[in-house]
């Protein structure tokens, strides 16, 4: 393949005020510039997008940079090295990076990661075999600190990370997956996967449907990608020394109003209650250790993921949009080649 003169990009255009819309996003047309020694140039066949990259929209500080105006955004992907000035890739390798919502990546080699598309295809590293499963895997059981015989309840189960994090709940010896999505489509979908009970957070009170989905044994974990009423209810229906992980507070990525917390935070007194927030990069020391039970259980059957794909980089922001709303079914993955 002979060097490309120009790539694609996404560029923020401008900030979102609430919901994202396709305005705030530009589709952009820029140089390929010259590899530099220890550099590797990829032609990116698919790119994640992801709830995080919500709050990268807002210029306030975080846990990471946010998203610069008229620049392109950045995230997961996946692709083949064309060329390569780095002794550690060579051309066709199928490599995982964090330069996503381009078509071609000029990056230092030690920043890509050569993948086995043996094991499985090179957009699962982008979800199961990615940060998306270390995330689930690492709130689970280091940051929830889960052990045989827990009862779990997962919010926003239906989604990359929820889904797993119920998975290998059962895969470790839970007693009991609750799991709550926006669909009845996707309870169904949870109940093929494994959960002992799910629900539709549409069709009455959170608080109502766990309660009767965890019945007296109550629950032990609470693994928390929404926020809001979910994680009101799982504080009212988790046991003594309960645990919460803190992964995502989706509810209110896109509000304008104020977010209240929750009501009967005063419970965590009384019943010795853990809540921690975490970001996955800080248990990178566990990626080993997970990638390899992890190929294990998809091995077995014990393990499965579903994945949404949207095809072409012009075609990004809306499946980021779509996401936000939570049209995917797993993982929301976008096909660039």
């Amino acid at each position: 393949m002979s060097y490309p003169q120009t790539s694609r990009e996404i560029h923020l255009a401008s900030r979102p005020d609430g919901w994202p819309v396709d305005g705030n996003f530009r589709l952009t047309e820029v140089p390929v510039p010259e590899l530099q020694d220890g550099q590797v140039l990829v032609r990116n066949t698919a790119m994640s997008v992801d709830p995080y990259m919500r709050g990268r929209m807002n210029d306030v500080k975080s846990y990471v940079p946010p998203f610069q105006l008229d620049q392109p955004l950045d995230g997961g992907a996946v692709g083949e090295v064309i060329e390569s000035r780095s002794d550690a890739h060579k051309p066709g390798d199928t490599v995982l990076h964090g330069l996503g919502w381009r078509d071609y990546a000029v990056l230092d080699g030690a920043r890509a990661r050569t993948i086995d598309t043996a094991l499985a295809p090179a957009s699962a590293y982008l979800g199961a075999l990615g940060l998306t499963g270390l995330t689930a895997y690492a709130g689970l059981t280091k940051v929830a600190e889960f052990k045989e015989g827990d009862a779990v309840f997962v919010s926003g189960a239906a989604g990359a990370v929820g889904s797993l994090v119920g998975q290998i709940a059962k895969a470790l010896g839970a007693s009991r997956v609750i799991g709550s999505a926006g669909s009845a489509k996707k309870v169904e979908r949870l109940r093929e996967l494994g959960f002992d009970a799910a629900f539709n957070y549409h069709d009455a009170p959170v608080k109502d449907q766990l309660q009767e989905a965890a019945g007296e044994q109550g629950i032990d974990v609470y693994f928390d990608n929404v926020g809001g009423d979910h994680l009101e209810a799982a504080i009212s229906e988790l046991n003594k020394y309960g645990r919460i992980a803190m992964c995502g507070a989706i509810s209110q990525y896109n509000t304008t109003d104020k977010p209240t917390g929750p009501r009967n935070l005063a419970l965590a007194i009384g019943k010795e209650l853990t809540l921690r927030g975490f970001i996955a990069s800080s248990y990178n020391q566990y990626a080993d250790e997970f990638a390899a039970l992890m190929a294990g259980w998809l091995r077995d059957g014990q393990v499965s993921y579903d994945e949404t794909f949207v095809d072409g980089l012009e075609n990004a922001p809306q499946a980021f949009i779509d996401l936000m709303k939570g049209a995917n079914k797993g993982k929301m993955v976008v096909r660039l080649a």
